[in-house]
């Protein structure tokens, strides 16, 4: 289904159903917070994040598949040296307008976090180092503006190559493109998190559902994406 997009309307999105930071609670002796976060920081925890969302959690343990735009397996990308392409020929090619904002959000959202994002003008899609997200514009099944799947599994929860489909008329929003390319890296929505979340809360940024034209990545998605990468 297509729609005219406005500015600051929120868009349909993809990804595993509705459905839980794994904490501990202990009595502090005479280490001070400060000390506790300086060795949580050492340690690589991503004790800052609102929420574990990134996959796999208490709530969504699926193994990575090889899919189609049906599939709705969320994985992790499999290194944190993330290359993507952008269809530029034929019925699904990107127009110029909706390459800019994936462009401008993958260099403010998801650039200055632990991944190393680059632009492939030269993709891969076969061998053991295929360019890791492909976006296409095209029709996307049921309701949703966006779908986001694994077209190479590699291991339990990684994926070497993920495809990306967002709708055209308006559809490649900052907003669902930043969600879609979070399923791309394992984020998932706040019903499979740990803690769950409404689906709507703000702490998820552009992993909610529906999302805000605009919506950032949000610190809490960027604690996940660290912890990980």
């Amino acid at each position: 289904m297509r729609f005219n997009v406005l500015k600051k309307a929120k868009r349909r999105v993809d990804g595993p159903g509705d459905g839980a930071v794994r904490t501990s609670h202990g009595r502090r002796t005479a280490m001070s917070a400060v000390t506790v976060a300086a060795l949580l920081v050492a340690a690589g925890v991503a004790w800052a994040a609102a929420t574990d969302n990134m996959v796999p959690t208490n709530n969504y343990n699926k193994a990575c598949s090889t899919g189609n735009a049906d599939s709705g397996v969320v994985c992790q990308t499999d290194n944190a040296q993330v290359t993507y392409y952008m269809d530029s020929g034929g019925s699904d090619a990107l127009e110029t307008v909706d390459k800019n904002i994936v462009q401008k959000m993958m260099s403010a959202q998801y650039a200055p976090t632990d991944l190393s994002i680059s632009y492939d003008s030269t993709p891969a899609w076969s061998g053991s180092s295929e360019t890791d997200i492909y976006y296409a514009e095209a029709t996307v099944p049921g309701s949703a503006d966006g779908t986001t799947w694994c077209n190479d599994a590699v291991s339990t929860y990684r994926c070497d190559q993920t495809y990306i489909r967002i709708e055209g008329g308006g559809s490649y929003t900052p907003g669902l493109s930043c969600h879609e390319t979070g399923h791309a890296v394992g984020l998932l929505h706040g019903s499979s998190a740990s803690p769950q979340l409404s689906k709507t809360n703000k702490a998820l940024g552009c992993m909610q559902t529906p999302v805000n034209y605009s919506e950032p990545l949000g610190s809490s998605n960027k604690e996940n994406i660290n912890g990980l990468y």
